[in-house]
């Protein structure tokens, strides 16, 4: 249990930071003088080191929601000040990004699990009444499927506006997915339950249709990135939806903040994975290039990424 004495111990040292936030939110970080800086920054560390324990006292969650503010504050006023370089894009990605998914990668994880049961359940419905690819596709899409013909061929004859298309398209399913979390993640699990659904109907039609390699060599060089980014940009609305709902010691606003900030990283993160998926789709995918090549080609790309997210520390964020 946290002692009175250590409270009264460290409350001029959470005053003092609440006094020079209360300077910078009237006249701005740049009223500090260097050594005010400096001790704001250090007092920032340690009010951090004092609300961890905090948390280990169940008795005192009335400071550590005080101190939660006042972190959110000071976090908020550090980083606002700093000026975007093509030296802080680079760190970002290098550096701070996969510790961000690793962090929240039981959210990309669940957002997955919900995708492939969308499939999962798509594959069953289209096994149990081949009309329903019908209902959910389209008749000229089944059509073109039992004919054995891949509807992708349009795609070679106009690929930079192919590609321009599918990423903007891909962007808008991805962004889509994130903000729906302030549903309560009721759109997010939408967005990839029904996206799941699709993808195991037009995968069993196509299997049905005899036309499984044609589908999968088409899909597999750009989903390996473009599912995932998906993915991910689904757990990033869940993690919004987790701030929400679970806010635990913060007031709902700030918690709704933290996990909006935590979220919008993850998602910025995927906005390479989904140029990149692009331009593979529309240069690559289509073409009549060897399997072989093209089922390497999308193994190589699957293992940088694993490397990139999980292979090594790349520092911490």
């Amino acid at each position: 249990m946290i002692s009175t004495t250590w409270i009264k111990k460290r409350e001029p040292y959470w005053k003092q930071l609440e006094e020079l936030l209360e300077r910078c939110a009237g006249k701005g970080i740049r009223s500090l003088t260097r050594s005010e800086l400096q001790n704001l920054s250090l007092l920032y560390r340690q009010t951090a080191a004092d609300l961890a324990t905090i948390r280990e006292d169940p008795s005192s969650p009335h400071f550590a929601r005080y101190l939660n503010q006042l972190l959110v504050r000071a976090h908020n006023t550090i980083y606002a000040g700093q000026r975007a370089s093509p030296l802080g894009v680079i760190t970002f990605f290098w550096k701070t990004y996969p510790v961000v998914f690793r962090r929240n990668l039981n959210f990309c994880g669940g957002a997955t699990v919900v995708f492939l049961a969308g499939m999962m359940m798509g594959g069953l419905l289209t096994l149990q009444d081949q009309d329903f690819p019908r209902k959910v596709l389209g008749p000229q899409m089944v059509e073109t499927i039992q004919h054995r013909e891949m509807w992708t061929h349009s795609i070679l004859a106009i690929k930079p506006i192919a590609s321009s298309s599918i990423m903007t398209n891909n962007m808008s399913v991805s962004f889509v997915t994130f903000a729906a979390g302030i549903t309560a993640g009721i759109g997010t699990l939408y967005m990839l339950f029904f996206n799941g659904l699709l993808m195991g109907v037009i995968g069993t039609a196509c299997w049905l249709a005899g036309m499984s390699l044609k589908l999968w060599s088409f899909v597999t060089p750009h989903g390996v990135l473009e599912l995932p980014a998906i993915f991910i940009a689904g757990g990033a609305g869940l993690k919004i939806a987790q701030g929400l709902l679970f806010p635990g010691v913060l007031p709902r606003k700030d918690s709704l903040a933290l996990a909006g900030r935590e979220g919008g990283m993850l998602v910025v993160g995927v906005v390479p994975l989904l140029v990149t998926a692009g331009v593979i789709e529309a240069f690559v995918s289509p073409t009549g290039l060897e399997l072989g090549f093209k089922f390497g080609f999308a193994a190589g790309l699957f293992t940088l990424l694993c490397v990139y997210l999980f292979g090594f520390d790349h520092g911490e964020a």
